[in-house]
């Protein structure tokens, strides 16, 4: 049997991503998806949004469902790219959804766009978070008032985060940590 995950809401509501199985690459699950998802109900709609560490896909798929007007999946892995691309194919998602399969840290350090939605699950265990967040507000890579949602093990839940970023919201389900933040437009100031 195939691992899968299923969409939620919106025009895709009740499909399902078909996903490889990759240590490491967990979906996150429906509830906290559901849980997040209600945290962006109001910022989703013609959205442009950006999927780091997308694996399977599912929050970058679930956005775009609920009428993000163009989202960026970013992963590394072939397996679980070739299975994202399938999905774009599928769900007849060319043109709303890309995929740059490359290593996270190396593709923040390219050339940027702005993205008013930002997804940020890395692997557990690796300390990427911070970093990520370092190279997102330094390299351009949001809005002046994006929303960044980081999931990250219950384990590392202390979490620094640029001086301009604002906690909107922070739940801890099962051995997962959920943060909403907002970016707010800064000055002359770069994050060390």
């Amino acid at each position: 049997m195939k691992n899968q995950v299923r969409i939620i809401a919106g025009h895709w509501r009740g499909r399902k991503l078909f996903f490889p199985s990759i240590a490491g690459l967990r979906p996150t699950p429906d509830r906290v998806r559901e849980m997040v998802f209600n945290w962006l109900q109001y910022d989703i709609v013609s959205a442009r949004c950006l999927d780091l560490f997308a694996g399977s896909g599912a929050l970058g798929f679930e956005a775009t469902s609920r009428e993000a007007n163009f989202t960026l999946l970013v992963e590394n892995d072939t397996a679980a790219s070739a299975a994202i691309r399938k999905n774009v194919k599928e769900f007849n998602a060319i043109g709303k959804i890309k995929l740059e399969q490359q290593d996270v840290e190396e593709f923040l350090k390219g050339p940027s766009e702005t993205f008013d939605l930002v997804f940020l699950d890395p692997p557990f265990g690796q300390g990427l978070v911070e970093c990520c967040c370092k190279a997102l507000e330094n390299f351009g890579w949001l809005s002046a008032q994006s929303k960044i949602y980081v999931e990250m093990e219950k384990a590392a839940a202390l979490l620094k985060t640029p001086d301009n970023w604002q906690q909107l919201k922070q739940k801890t389900v099962g051995t997962v940590h959920c943060y909403l933040f907002e970016r707010k437009d800064k000055t002359n100031s770069i994050y060390e």
